[in-house]
């Protein structure tokens, strides 16, 4: 058996049937391919100590970066976006809302037509287009148009996430898969972390208009250096594969019911995760808190604790059961949600601290579960990974702030609870199937 049966496959014609591969599974048919005479080394692919790996993951962290910045500039500058258009919270929050939809629309898209092109290429457009769109939305005259410009900026940021995973799947070797993936999510974490803060900061200092201007900026630096530094693909090749068997192929992985589980948990959680980093900041100016901008500002700090999250999750995924891990996780996070319902401070930093951790670290497990259970289609199965991932945040970030308008926040925390709660029902049910 050939190492090359373990790449992307070219389109032969031939209708392909998708089978669960668990991780095992998979290490062990590494391990046997490694071990034959006649087969190639296993250092085909890339691994550490390598100037490509280096490259790939100085590049993928960079591409996480400018996306995530860009994807929740917004976020901090809700309530001065709420005063100049003059809309209410739940409102302001479609700033947020549309750039995800708008990724769940450009993933709907790219999971049918991602593999006609190379993925170097459609990284680059991606980066170099929203950057563009980032930077004109400053300019725009009314609120309809901004959300329309927030919208297309999401459609253009989501062929890097279309495709990154299945990269990395693809070019790095399977014994740091891992490691590799949480690199890629600990740029997605510090690129929203940075973005945050750094638009939080302007806004207070000089408006609204000025950090999204600057959060362009940023972007625009990140495409130029992605497109000098970022190797092409050594082990994919771009193919045209009819839409019908694409149509199969998407049908064989909705009936995968460990999969849809996994789309489900990404939906949820990341639907509780964009609420409370939406909404949080209205609490903490009001009373009895009154904290002002710039400490608002410092919350995102806590991503630092989501790329530890990413980081740690990596490593234990190399090690350990990722499904069991997934499970651990999501208790984590209801357990952070619960400290964040109480009205002490001292009781809600460290609550989103553990929030943020658990969260980035669920996605790290949920992520690498998706890329081994579907070797076949990885492309259309992480594509719809995230489709479903930023579909929760779009309906249940909105839907959310229905009861912030209220003043409800323990309904508020009531409806996340019962979100992550299905998470967890979701991953015990997929890790007892497997046992």
């Amino acid at each position: 058996m050939k190492i090359s049966s373990l790449r992307t496959p070219i389109y032969s014609g031939r209708k392909q049937s998708f089978t669960e591969v668990t991780e095992e599974a998979l290490t062990e048919r590494i391990a046997v391919i490694g071990n034959s005479e006649a087969a190639p080394p296993i250092e085909e692919k890339t691994g550490r100590g390598e100037s490509r790996y280096r490259r790939i993951r100085f590049c993928i962290f960079l591409s996480g970066v400018s996306v995530f910045a860009q994807l929740y500039a917004f976020q901090p500058l809700l309530s001065q976006v709420s005063s100049y258009f003059g809309r209410s919270a739940a409102v302001s929050s479609l700033t947020v809302s549309s750039s995800t939809l708008g990724m769940a629309t450009g993933l709907l898209f790219f999971a049918f037509m991602a593999d006609n092109f190379s993925r170097k290429g459609l990284m680059v457009f991606s980066l170099f287009s929203s950057a563009a769109l980032t930077l004109l939305s400053p300019l725009l005259p009314n609120y309809p148009l901004l959300v329309l410009f927030i919208f297309l900026k999401g459609v253009c940021v989501s062929g890097v996430s279309a495709v990154a995973l299945a990269y990395l799947a693809e070019e790095v070797s399977a014994v740091t898969i891992g490691a590799a993936i949480s690199f890629y999510l600990a740029g997605n974490t510090f690129g929203g972390m940075a973005g945050r803060i750094i638009a939080a900061l302007i806004a207070g200092w000089v408006g609204w208009k000025w950090a999204i201007f600057s959060i362009g900026i940023i972007g625009l630096i990140c495409a130029v250096i992605f497109v000098y530094k970022f190797p092409a693909s050594r082990f994919f090749n771009s193919c045209r594969v009819p839409f019908r068997d694409k149509r199969r192929q998407m049908k064989q992985l909705f009936m995968n019911k460990t999969l849809l589980g996994l789309y489900a948990i990404a939906a949820c959680l990341l639907g509780c995760f964009v609420s409370v980093y939406n909404y949080l900041g209205f609490r903490l100016e009001a009373a009895p808190f009154h904290l002002p901008h710039y400490l608002i500002a410092a919350i995102f700090l806590m991503y630092s604790f989501g790329i530890a999250g990413n980081i740690l999750a990596g490593k234990l995924s190399d090690r350990f059961s990722s499904r069991n891990m997934l499970s651990m996780f999501i208790l984590l996070v209801v357990t952070g949600l619960l400290l964040m319902m109480t009205p002490y401070l001292i009781l809600i930093i460290p609550g989103l601290a553990l929030f943020t951790l658990s969260f980035f670290s669920a996605q790290t497990m949920a992520g690498r579960q998706v890329t081994v259970l579907a070797p076949a289609a990885r492309t259309s199965a992480t594509a719809l990974y995230w489709l479903f991932y930023y579909v929760g945040s779009s309906t249940i970030g909105s839907f959310s702030g229905v009861f912030i308008d209220k003043g409800n926040w323990n309904g508020f925390f009531g409806a996340l609870l019962l979100f992550s709660g299905l998470s967890f029902v979701l991953a015990l049910r997929g890790r007892l199937n497997k046992a």
